[in-house]
């Protein structure tokens, strides 16, 4: 009897370990990516902020660069910045309804048209790579 319930309790405490190992990409332009996005071409996006954030000041004069972060990212930006190797970039955090609003949709109507999205996948792999986030 002993060793009935240890196999069973051995057997219950791996089924987690095995689950752990599942993980889902999700790339640029569909619902639930977060990361650095390309407004050109697509309406003004809504900003969570009117000004950029900057946590460190670099002396290269580069244009901001555009996120959609999850919630919270953006208000405690210092703690998060460098998963998105961002923290020394001036950043505009997008609202997650104009993403999902404008952005994906003209985003994947762009792509199903060019028929090409194979670098995008790859960006997407990358993200899930860089910020671990898309699990």
């Amino acid at each position: 009897m002993k060793h009935l319930l240890f196999a069973a309790a051995l057997a219950l405490a791996t089924v987690p370990a095995l689950a752990a190992d599942v993980g889902v990409s999700i790339s640029i332009g569909q619902p639930g990516f977060y990361g650095q996005i390309d407004i050109g071409g697509y309406p003004p996006p809504q900003m969570i902020y009117r000004e950029p954030m900057v946590i460190q000041r670099v002396a290269v004069n580069r244009p901001p660069i555009y996120l959609h972060v999850p919630p919270g990212h953006a208000k405690n930006w210092r703690k998060h910045c460098s998963a998105y190797n961002a923290c020394g970039e001036r950043v505009y955090f997008v609202q997650s309804s104009w993403y999902e609003r404008e952005y994906v949709p003209r985003y994947q109507k762009q792509h199903r048209d060019s028929g090409d999205d194979s670098h995008d996948d790859q960006r997407g792999k990358q993200n899930d790579r860089d910020h671990g986030r898309n699990r």
